[in-house]
C-alpha cells in the first residue's frame, strides 16, 4: 500500500534515464566502431518520455547530437539549454526558418523551394545556415527524386560559395531497416551513393547519414560518418534480440477500491465478463483516456501484488477492473500496466502485439494531459 506521504499517481509515466544513459552508451559504441557519431533522436516530446530530459541523458552517455522532426522542437530544446548540435528534417510551406537558423539548427531541405526559403532565411539573419540535403532512395516520403538532384546540389553549391548556406551533410531514411537483409536495404545505400557522388563532384566533402536504430544495430556497413538511433534510445528494441536494450518507459497506477464481489456478478459495460465464484475486484482508475487501448479489452493482465493478474470486462475510458481472487489486496497499492518486464510485468510490446500496432505507437501515447511524467536516474 502507497505511503500517505508520498501516494502513488492515479496515472504516471515513470521514465529511467539511467537506461536511456545504458541504451545510449551501446549505440555510440557500436557507431564508434565504424566511425561514426551518434545523434539520439528525441522527437514527439522523446518518442513520449520527455524530450529535454532524454536529450540530456544521451548527450551525457556519449551522443553528440540531438534529432527532432519540427523547427519548435529544434527551438524548444535550445531554450531548455541544449546546445548540441540539433537536425531537424519535417517542414510545412510557411515554417519560418530564421530563428532556427540563427540557433544554429541544422536544417533538412528536399526541394529547390525548401533550399531558397532557408537561404532567405541566412541572409535576413545574417548567419550561415547548416543544411542536410535529403535524396529519396526508396521510401518515396520527403527527399529530392534523383531527377531533382542535380538542380538542388547546383543551387545549394552556389549558395555555399556565396556563404549563405553550409552543406553539412547528404542524408536519406530506410524504409525497410527492421529486416536487415531486405533487397531494398543495399539498393537505398546504392542511391545514397550516387547521389553523394554528385556533391563531391561539386566541390564539397559533406557527412553522410542514412542508419536509423535498426541499421545501428544490424548493419554497421551503413554507419557511414553519423547514425540516427530512434526507438533504441528508449530501450525498444527493432530487431527483437540483436541487443541489451532497456526499456526505459513504466507505465503504473494504484488500486482505488478493491473489494469482493459474490459469484454472478458482471463487471462493467456490456456484461462481457461474469464472476464464476466469489473474487476480490481491484478498480484502477487509467482507461484509453490515459493511453489503455480499449482494443485490449478481455486480453490484458497487469502487475499487481506480485504477480500478474487479468484485467476483466472492457477497458473504459477512465477505469479498467482487475480479477485478483482471494488474495487480499488493498485500496492505494501500486498497479504497474507495463514496463521493462524484468519482474514479470506486461511490456509496450506485448500490448502493440496483442493490438496490432508497434511499441513505438504505444509510449508515443502515453503522452497525456492525465499522465502524470516522472523521473528516476541519470540526469535531467
Amino acid at each position: 500500500m502507497a505511503d500517505q506521504h508520498n501516494p502513488l499517481p492515479r496515472a504516471e509515466v515513470q521514465i529511467d534515464l539511467d537506461a536511456v544513459k545504458h541504451n545510449v552508451e551501446l549505440l555510440t559504441r557500436l557507431a564508434g566502431h565504424s566511425g561514426a557519431q551518434t545523434m539520439a533522436v528525441v522527437k514527439a516530446d522523446g518518442y513520449g518520455h520527455g524530450a529535454v530530459a532524454v536529450g540530456n541523458a544521451a548527450l551525457t552517455a556519449g551522443a553528440s547530437w540531438l534529432g527532432v522532426a519540427s523547427v519548435d522542437e529544434a527551438l524548444a530544446l535550445r531554450a531548455a539549454g541544449i546546445q548540441a548540435r540539433i537536425f531537424c528534417w519535417l517542414h510545412t510551406v510557411d515554417d519560418n526558418f530564421g530563428p532556427a537558423v540563427a540557433a544554429g539548427i541544422h536544417l533538412s531541405v528536399s526541394s529547390l523551394r525548401q533550399l531558397w526559403a532557408v537561404n532567405s532565411a541566412a541572409r535576413a539573419v545574417g548567419q550561415e545556415a547548416r543544411v542536410h540535403l535529403k535524396i529519396d532512395t526508396g521510401l518515396t516520403r520527403s527527399g529530392a527524386q534523383p531527377a531533382d538532384w542535380p538542380a538542388l546540389v547546383e543551387a545549394a553549391a552556389s549558395a555555399h560559395e556565396e556563404g549563405t548556406i553550409e552543406i553539412a551533410a547528404v542524408w536519406s531514411h530506410l524504409a525497410n531497416a527492421d529486416d536487415p537483409g531486405h533487397p531494398s536495404m543495399d539498393l537505398q545505400a546504392t542511391r545514397l551513393d550516387e547521389a553523394y557522388k554528385v556533391v563531391v563532384d561539386a566541390g564539397l566533402r559533406p557527412l553522410r547519414h542514412l542508419a536509423n536504430s535498426a541499421a545501428t544495430l544490424t548493419r554497421p556497413d551503413l554507419h557511414f560518418d553519423l547514425v540516427r538511433p530512434g526507438i533504441a534510445v528508449y530501450g525498444l528494441n527493432p530487431v527483437p534480440g540483436s541487443a541489451d536494450l532497456r526499456p526505459v518507459m513504466t507505465f503504473r497506477s494504484s488500486v482505488s477500491l478493491a473489494r469482493r464481489v459474490p459469484a454472478g456478478e458482471s463487471v462493467s459495460y456490456g456484461h462481457t465478463w461474469t464472476a464464476d465464484q466469489e473474487t476480490t475486484l481491484a478498480l484502477v482508475p487509467v482507461g484509453y483516456a490515459d493511453g489503455v487501448p480499449r482494443a485490449l479489452s478481455g486480453q490484458m493482465e497487469v502487475w499487481l501484488g506480485g504477480t500478474r493478474r487479468p484485467v476483466v470486462g472492457r477497458v473504459c475510458m477512465d477505469q479498467i477492473v482487475v480479477d485478483c481472487g482471494d488474495d487480499p489486496i488493498a485500496d492505494g497499492d501500486e498497479v504497474v500496466l507495463f514496463g521493462p518486464g524484468v519482474h514479470g510485468e506486461p511490456t509496450a510490446r506485448e500490448w502493440a502485439d496483442k493490438t496490432g500496432t508497434i511499441d513505438y505507437e504505444i509510449v508515443t501515447g502515453m503522452y497525456r494531459p492525465r499522465v502524470r511524467r516522472s523521473y528516476v536516474g541519470g540526469s535531467r
